[in-house]
């Protein structure tokens, strides 16, 4: 009898299979140079362009060409930068701009034609039948469609705004991969081989993808400001009593509201809105799976408290739901606040993989909320997030995803697991350098949950290549094995991750018997850490103001 897996995920023979086909197709250069030396030299190459314009046309094609590599030499992937960009490039004058949108129209251009042919040609052709299977390729057109939204709004910063937007082009990007890695994840582990079928059609969409990142990271300059988010008169809103708001819509179990459901009050929210809609949801367990639509903007939803007012919902991945599809409320719309509010997945640890909520919403915001399940409870998948005072429980991997989030004065409960399994507060999906991601998790009180007696207990494990994850100013219990870390596979990590404790408290934060990974630093100092504040990592003085949430911006 094979052995099973208790953590329903990858064992160890596929997870090194896997890594060892994605090395196949990877290339990846070390950016020696600084961005500001960078620039310095595509300057300097364009400088030189312009000069040459009158010479032969093998001088201009050469200064042209050198113009394209200098860009592209910053890439993971000069190779497909390259060979892609230099055919369409006709003008010598070429500037760093120009080939940045150029690079990110080929990235649309090949995710659109790749995602036709996997569906069109390649499902299509193998008959699938298993509902499991079908549930991920289904989650896959969803994600390849958030990826061309996210894709397209990277294209739409004018010229002289790019600088401006440089925080929102590095998070838009840095979605626009995840959601593709997200869809070769779900399909691990389905049936008819689709898995290598998807890394193969969509080898060149992901790779022109990293280009575009490493491209905009190369010339950006990550003190520019971005536009502020909303007006001066939604800031009171979440220091109002629920009962005491003037709601747009107002939800009750009991009647006593215009709408029943949540679901059914979000159908009256106006699509892409500016204005904030505030929907009050009164006391009550609400069994409803949740989405918060991607046109849905600036929702806030407020509840009674978050143990009050509670959404539950069951769906799993051993009972055939995709992990990403799981969540019992899931939000897309960017601009999402949510305030004393519960959210659980009540299907238990021996289903595995099921979301409490997940958010993939760009500036969302969680303020006093409990996030209750087991496996991946809280899946923080893309863009940037803030969570507040909150209460999250769990046992495998409970804090997981790729976006840019700070877990600030908040209160992290592992609980008992099933049979087998040992506890991870995180597993961080970063998985290309040049994203701007990672879980920041910042003055919080880790201490055991229910039942949780003999338990191993780690603070995270590294999901993906390029994990990266800091604990500082915690106060951690006993309970925290004195390794802290666990390994995804074997006995070590990728030394490519980035994983740190700082300044932490408690008997679980002494660290003379921490892994001796060359990934995880125990000696940073200040400055290193203070990037991971909720100022400079999700670019919080200049949307989190707005929205009347307390927050420790720096140290």
């Amino acid at each position: 009898m094979a052995e099973i897996n208790p953590y329903g995920k990858l064992s160890e023979a596929e997870q090194e299979r896997l890594v060892a086909r994605r090395k196949t197709r990877r290339r990846v250069t070390i950016i020696a140079l600084s961005s500001v030396l960078l620039v310095a030299v595509i300057v300097a190459t364009v400088v030189g362009v312009t000069q040459t314009k009158d010479n032969k046309s093998k001088g201009n094609n050469q200064s042209l060409q050198n113009s394209i590599k200098a860009i592209c030499n910053a890439t993971l992937y000069p190779d497909s930068c390259y060979n892609s960009l230099a055919p369409l490039v006709k003008s010598g004058n070429v500037k760093p701009q120009d080939l940045y949108k150029l690079s990110v129209q080929i990235a649309i251009n090949e995710l659109s034609k790749a995602s036709q042919d996997f569906i069109g040609n390649g499902v299509k052709k193998l008959n699938i039948t298993d509902q499991r299977t079908l549930e991920a390729i289904q989650t896959c057109q969803e994600l390849f469609s958030l990826s061309l939204d996210h894709l397209n709004n990277s294209l739409s910063i004018k010229d002289t705004s790019l600088l401006e937007a440089f925080d929102d082009l590095r998070t838009w990007l840095s979605s626009a991969g995840t959601y593709q890695q997200t869809c070769f994840d779900e399909l691990e582990g389905t049936s008819n081989g689709l898995s290598i079928l998807a890394n193969e059609n969509f080898k060149n969409s992901t790779e022109y993808t990293s280009n575009s990142l490493a491209i905009i990271t190369s010339i950006g300059d990550s003190g520019n400001e971005s536009p502020e988010w909303l007006g001066f008169k939604e800031r009171k809103l979440l220091q109002t009593p629920g009962s005491n708001i003037k709601a747009d819509a107002v939800v009750a179990k009991d009647g006593t509201g215009k709408y029943k459901t949540i679901s059914a009050a979000l159908k009256a929210v106006p699509n892409k809105s500016k204005k904030r809609f505030v929907i009050y949801v009164k006391r009550g367990v609400y069994f409803e799976n949740v989405r918060v639509e991607k046109q849905k903007w600036n929702v806030m939803i407020i509840g009674d408290g978050r143990d009050r007012t509670i959404v539950s919902g069951g769906l799993n991945n051993v009972d055939g739901t995709p992990t990403f599809q799981s969540a019992t409320f899931a939000v897309f719309g960017q601009g999402f606040i949510a305030r004393d509010m519960g959210f659980r997945n009540t299907a238990g640890a021996i289903k595995h993989q099921a979301v409490a909520l997940m958010s993939t919403a760009d500036l969302s915001v969680f303020y006093r909320c409990t996030f209750d399940a087991f496996q991946d409870t809280l899946y923080v998948h893309s863009n940037r997030q803030f969570y507040r005072e909150c209460n999250i429980y769990g046992t495998v991997d409970f804090i997981f995803g790729n976006s840019a989030v700070v877990i600030q004065n908040s209160n992290i409960m592992p609980k008992k697991p099933m049979q087998g399994q040992q506890n991870t507060l995180t597993a961080q999906g970063r998985f290309d350098p040049n994203q701007n991601t990672g879980i920041s998790i910042q003055n919080c009180t880790i201490v055991p949950g229910p039942n949780l007696a003999g338990v191993n207990t780690f603070l995270g494990r590294p999901w993906k290549n390029y994990s990266t994850t800091v604990l500082f100013h915690n106060v951690m219990g006993a309970f925290i094995h004195p390794n802290g870390w666990m390994p995804w596979v074997g006995s070590s990590a990728p030394s490519t991750i980035f994983y740190a404790e700082f300044q932490n408290l408690g008997a679980g934060a002494v660290t003379r018997n921490r892994v001796k990974w060359s990934g995880l630093k125990l000696n940073l100092n200040a400055a290193q850490v203070r990037k991971f504040t909720v100022g400079p990592f999700v670019n919080g003085d200049k949307w989190i103001p707005a929205t009347g949430v307390s927050y420790k911006s720096g140290f």
